[in-house]
């Protein structure tokens, strides 16, 4: 009987666990998580009202519910946790999905400025992971500048825009839904290096954007017309030809008064956060222009733009885990075809799989291909890992480590707390926003 852990219940976790009870029928797998709740960026990166793409966490309840498969949540492992080495001795195998924690850095000055956040902190606050800090986002704010021109950053700039009618049926913490239906932002500038035809959100995002009630998207079509691809997009890839085709059609639009403005802006590049009080007020922006190659060239032209809340989209990073090898450069683990290399050398039984082996690249599909791939090499090792005992339950030595596990039963009490709170406050299901109301909520079915 193979024996796997599988750190992190996001879709790349769930993915490993699923391919593996697939192709293995004697497998049994611990789904392991630092959270109480599954389902990883799913939970906390989509965004409230996106419903559809929410819904995949059905799909991934499935997994999890599995006869062989074991969700232990409120487990961390590494530092201030149960060691990786630890964790090699009680299961014949480990797969690591913790993705990539943190976000990238401008490296500009002002970037620490009170008022300048990452988007992941801000999503993470919308919605409702137990770590994530209210540091008054929109409290201050009339005139938001988001820098990056991604999915997120799109997700980050819709959220500025909704009112409360179309967010109170999500299952955005009551906190962020009454400051967000209380902010005072009327601009949001959505801000590119680049050209519109490099832009990485997707068509389906970006016209979003046009479907938010008393909200005009103000593009400026001597901006776009920078970008060669734009004045002649047929040589463009369909997603990107399909993106320009929707500005374009904004540019040529006819403005209009509106309570709220979104402003989609390309070419310029940010050098500095300016400060006014002792927190930012604008962000200061030199205009590029394509090099030829793909980049761009600073032009000496600078630019300031308004803003008391600026929000910085510009990608993900895998951070080191105690006791696993880590290329800083790439910020990922080394590994070979899923299989972690200590100094170019397979270690064995240690496996990678999602954004920690390849990079925070793809979309949340991407990483069933890549799962399969990390499944498919354990397995070939599974001759070899078994050799090696592998006695008693895996839980009770977690529990002797000092973890305690929250089980699903434990989820499903959260899961419920949940719909009750929603019901207390006229909405539907309102997530727990901090830690102590999960703990609380998972021991009140005894995990």
């Amino acid at each position: 009987m193979l024996r796997v852990a599988v750190v992190g219940s996001g879709p790349s976790g769930c993915y490993t666990a699923q391919s593996l009870v697939q192709l293995d029928p004697a497998v049994y797998v611990d789904v392991l998580d630092r959270l109480p709740c599954p389902y990883g960026l799913v939970r906390y990166g989509v965004a409230p009202d996106h419903e559809k793409i929410k819904s995949l966490q059905n799909n991934l309840r499935t997994v999890l519910e599995h006869e062989r498969v074991r969700f232990l949540g409120g487990v961390r492992i590494g530092t201030a946790g149960v060691p990786t080495a630890r964790l090699r001795e009680l299961y014949h195998a480990v797969v690591y999905c913790v993705g990539a924690a943190t976000d990238r850095h401008l490296g500009i000055p002002g970037e620490d400025l009170p008022g300048s956040f990452s988007a992941t902190q801000f999503v993470s606050w919308y919605s409702a992971h137990p770590d994530a800090v209210d540091d008054g986002f929109v409290r201050a704010a009339r005139s938001a500048v988001v820098i990056g021109v991604g999915n997120v950053a799109v997700d980050v700039t819709r959220m500025l825009a909704r009112g409360a009618a179309e967010l109170s049926p999500t299952d955005m913490p009551q906190p962020a839904l009454t400051a967000l239906t209380a902010s005072r932002v009327t601009d949001v500038h959505m801000v590119g290096r680049r050209g519109p035809s490099q832009a990485r959100f997707t068509t389906k995002e970006l016209r979003e954007l046009a479907g938010l009630p008393d909200t005009q998207v103000e593009v400026g079509r001597d901006e776009l017309a920078l970008d060669p691809a734009y004045l002649d997009p047929a040589d463009l890839p369909a997603a990107q030809r399909r993106n320009v085709e929707v500005l374009r059609g904004w540019a040529e639009s006819p403005p209009t008064e509106t309570p709220r403005r979104i402003h989609l802006r390309f070419f310029l590049r940010p050098v500095e956060l300016l400060a006014e009080a002792g927190r930012v007020a604008a962000v200061r922006f030199e205009r590029t222009a394509p090099d030829g190659h793909g980049g761009v060239t600073g032009t000496g032209q600078y630019e300031e733009i308004e803003a008391q809340l600026v929000l910085r989209s510009v990608g993900y990073r895998g951070v080191p885990l105690e006791g696993l090898p880590f290329d800083e450069q790439n910020g990922t683990v080394p590994h070979l075809a899923g299989r972690v290399l200590r100094e170019g050398v397979v270690a064995p039984g240690e496996y990678v799989a999602g954004w920690i082996k390849r990079g925070p690249t793809g979309v949340i599909g991407t990483n069933r291909p890549c799962a399969k791939e990390t499944v498919t090499s354990l397995l070939e090792d599974a001759d070899i890992l078994v050799r090696e005992e592998r006695r008693g339950d895996p839980l009770e030595a977690l529990r002797a480590e000092g973890a305690e596990p929250v089980e699903w039963p434990g989820w499903q009490s959260i899961e419920r707390a949940e719909a009750e709170l929603g019901a207390s406050l006229g909405r539907t299901v309102v997530k727990l926003p901090d830690w102590q109301s999960l703990m609380t909520a998972a021991r009140g079915q005894g995990s």
